[in-house]
């Protein structure tokens, strides 16, 4: 990790999980209710203003990337019983169908909205990222470029990871590399020449705020960063306030609750800090700025 500035905001952990329970991504519904991927169990929880956990819905198989449709559904990427990728849509009351199986996907992650039709997924393990035309469940290659990449293929941690798009460029975050992508959207929906963004931060999944600032998860590293436009990192949460493994997170949508990022982790499963594994946790954090809206 490159050297960063410290400036802490205020936590507060939400929801607690049990040791062990690897929460993988999280999207916001307009009313604030929270949908929450728990990897390994393929389910997806979900928080309401209640602040209860239930679970909305599960699969058979591992669960990854989530997106909201304008439909109020959601989209889910990851891996059915039989490790094929595939991407399922579930609906408001739960119900899960899926969409398409894509076999010669590796490993499906991050999924961000592309326009109103189509979504575009990570494949952390291929070095590209998919588009997905959701009313005719169609997909192919958006982009498959050496900075999506792995170094080599015996590298286990995720390269390209998570997506999101601010000022008609879409971010990826290649987490092998500790890099961040930079693409331009063209007229035409289709990918431009990559850029390097930044260099030695470990990001996982990451969301803009209105004035451009980029809020990303560095999982194995614990913690939180702040990412100015011109560089500029800056921790804002730590170990000591709920962030072991932090991978995922997204800025509150109600009224009242549009500074606040709320931020998932998995205790520390894939590097364990030296205080050793955590629960899971959802942890909001006051950043004191409005989150991007996103496509």
């Amino acid at each position: 990790m490159i050297e960063t500035l410290i400036d802490l905001v205020p936590a507060h952990a939400i929801a607690e999980f049990p040791v062990n329970t690897f929460l993988e991504s999280i999207v916001v519904e307009a009313d604030n209710t929270l949908f929450i991927t728990s990897h390994y169990e393929g389910k997806v929880f979900r928080i309401g203003a209640d602040g209860v956990v239930a679970t909305h819905a599960a699969i058979a198989g591992k669960a990854t990337g989530l997106a909201l449709t304008p439909n109020g559904e959601l989209l889910l990427s990851g891996w059915d019983e039989k490790d094929t990728s595939v991407v399922w849509s579930i609906a408001s009351d739960g119900t899960v169908e899926l969409v398409t199986e894509l076999p010669e996907a590796i490993f499906l992650n991050g999924l961000t909205r592309l326009d109103s039709d189509n979504y575009l997924i990570a494949d952390s393990y291929r070095g590209a990222i998919w588009e997905l035309n959701a009313p005719t469940k169609t997909v192919s290659i958006w982009l498959e470029h050496a900075d999506l990449a792995r170094t080599s293929p015996e590298e286990g941690t995720p390269a390209v990871n998570g997506l999101k798009i601010y000022d008609n460029f879409l971010y990826a975050s290649n987490t092998q590399k500790q890099q961040i992508v930079k693409i331009p959207i063209l007229a035409d929906g289709l990918a431009g020449e990559t850029e390097i963004f930044l260099t030695g931060v470990n990001i996982d999944d990451f969301a803009f705020d209105i004035e451009g600032n980029l809020y990303g998860t560095t999982h194995v590293f614990n913690s939180v960063v702040k990412i100015a436009q011109d560089g500029t990192v800056t921790t804002i949460a730590q170990l000591e306030q709920g962030m072991a493994g932090s991978t995922a997170l997204a800025f509150g949508k109600s009224e009242g609750d549009r500074t606040s990022v709320y931020v998932t982790t998995n205790g520390g499963m894939s590097f364990p800090p030296a205080t050793g594994i955590e629960s899971g946790k959802v942890v909001r954090l006051e950043v004191g700025v409005a989150g991007l809206p996103l496509v």
